[in-house]
């Protein structure tokens, strides 16, 4: 199965090196987006250029295809489900929720010079980072991206009700399970509240498994495919 792989703020397709040779082992093939504004130096994309990319990935497969959004491009993912249905099978989100219809994509930190750049590892100390060694912390740190301020302040819009039918596995990593189900019962996310197949999956690390649990995230992406 196609499975395309969309990483998180001030990341690019490259996040997902040690996970790609291992999805391809087990006999999927995955494609990691870069998506515009990942360096190719277009400060001035904007999330729905980001989201045309990402569809254009999921209409070039000859398939139905499995979309892994992580961290706030769970938000991307979703956002495929909304547009194409028919064409998802499935939405993985890693350690991250989609936003609600009319709600801001990643306005997370503050933007400087129209950007929003990496704000240290002050803001993720504690579960989000705690299986990162220096070097892992040393190699994120210096090829992050600054997020161009029209994605992180794009407004999300979503139209098809259909989406709540396409399957979504959410991968817990800084979290539990428990404790995702808690804040969707209690309406904290009110899209995955709504969807009719929602699972949940846990993985032993922080918030960004593709660099300290590569293989044991493959094995859960590929377990999703398979499912499908």
């Amino acid at each position: 199965m196609d499975i395309l792989l969309i990483a998180g703020l001030w990341l690019d397709g490259s996040a997902w090196d040690d996970v790609v040779p291992e999805l391809t082992a087990h006999g999927h093939r995955p494609v990691a987006l870069t998506l515009p504004g990942q360096g190719d130096g277009a400060a001035a994309a904007t999330l729905d250029d980001q989201l045309a990319t990402v569809l254009a990935a999921v209409d070039a497969a000859p398939g139905r295809v499995l979309v892994v959004g992580h961290s706030a491009a769970s938000t991307l993912a979703w956002l495929a489900a909304d547009a194409r249905p028919e064409k998802v099978a499935k939405a993985v989100m890693i350690g991250g929720f989609p936003a609600a219809d009319g709600r801001p994509y990643a306005d997370f930190f503050a933007l400087e010079g129209g950007v929003m750049p990496f704000p240290g590892w002050g803001p993720f100390e504690g579960p989000d980072s705690v299986d990162l060694d220096q070097q892992a912390r040393d190699r994120i740190a210096s090829t992050a991206i600054p997020v161009p301020g029209a994605v992180a302040n794009g407004v999300v819009h979503l139209t098809d009700d259909r989406r709540f039918d396409v399957p979504v596995l959410l991968v817990c990593p800084e979290f539990t399970p428990a404790q995702a189900k808690e804040w969707i019962v209690a309406g904290e996310v009110a899209e995955l509240g709504r969807a009719a197949h929602l699972d949940y999956v846990d993985i032993d690390s922080g918030h960004w498994p593709m660099f300290t649990r590569p293989e044991e995230l493959a094995r859960i992406l590929a377990g999703a495919a398979a499912g499908c």
